[in-house]
């Protein structure tokens, strides 16, 4: 009970939360944004252009699922220079088999859970404009280029469809986590990049039916909480490469790695730069 005079203290305040400490990571480049409004969370190296390996693929997905009327169930028959492809560069593949007639649909799975060059490939001579092969192929570069430059990644050059470029085929952190941010407001990319394993029928060149089956490269699929992507990469230039994202509540977090020394380091600077981005 108090008495007349007496002097009440004022409550004390909460004192306010530590900073997160800021993540040190193995690769030599990463970046992470805010998925909805692109505030920058993180950046080492953000703005340097280093070899993207498979995460090139993000790119052929977006240019083939930005195309005007595009139906997803329209069969591309695979070509054998698409498997000679494979052979001659000893490329991840989604084993395809020549003459089948396979969807537009599952093209897309094949290409971005094995990481299927052929996929790619197939999508390329598909999309692409031009009576030969290697016209189209130029052309459908062409598109993936245009659309880097349509994004302002100001730092992006494709030479290829799938990664495995001539020397000029490059990125950065920043133009990767940009890209997938935009990939991901697609729903059927968003569908394909968050699926762990999927099974697709395809027509064989004798009128049945296979059953082609796939497992997504992405470890973070299932071991980080609100994982939904995006693309893994690899490669002699490239090192070990990963462009991920997650949701956690209302926020979704988008970011890149880029030359990381191993799998294992990869994933474990993508989780701690997603883990540094939830906490802000």
């Amino acid at each position: 009970m108090l008495t007349a005079g007496a002097v009440v203290a004022p409550a004390a305040q909460a004192a306010p939360a530590a900073k997160p400490k800021v993540p040190s990571i193995v690769a030599k480049g990463g970046f992470l944004l805010d998925g909805a409004s692109g505030r920058t969370y993180y950046g080492k190296a953000g703005d340097t252009r280093l070899s993207t390996g498979s995460t090139t693929k993000i790119m052929t997905a977006l240019v083939v699922l930005r195309t005007k009327g595009l139906n997803l169930d329209t069969k591309v028959t695979i070509d054998k220079a698409y498997s000679d492809y494979i052979v001659r560069k000893g490329a991840s593949s989604a084993r395809l088999i020549v003459g089948d007639k396979v969807p537009v649909r599952a093209l897309l799975y094949g290409l971005m859970l094995p990481s299927g060059c052929d996929a790619a490939y197939a999508l390329a001579d598909k999309f692409g404009t031009g009576r030969t092969r290697d016209a189209r192929v130029k052309s459908f570069i062409g598109k993936m280029n245009a659309t880097a430059k349509s994004l302002g990644m100001k730092n992006s050059r494709f030479d290829s469809f799938d990664g495995i470029g001539n020397g000029a085929n490059y990125s950065t952190p920043r133009d990767l986590s940009k890209l997938a941010a935009q990939a991901l407001k697609n729903n059927h990319f968003r569908a394909v990049v968050k699926t762990k394993s999927i099974t697709q029928r395809v027509t064989t060149k004798k009128g049945g039916y296979r059953n082609m089956s796939w497992t997504n490269t992405n470890k973070l699929l299932g071991s980080y909480s609100g994982a939904i992507g995006v693309k893994t990469g690899s490669g002699p230039q490239a090192k070990y490469c990963l462009v991920f994202a997650a949701t956690r509540g209302k926020r979704t977090v988008v970011g890149a790695v880029l030359a990381s020394s191993n799998e294992v380091n990869r994933t474990a600077d993508a989780k701690k730069i997603m883990d540094y981005g939830f906490k802000l």
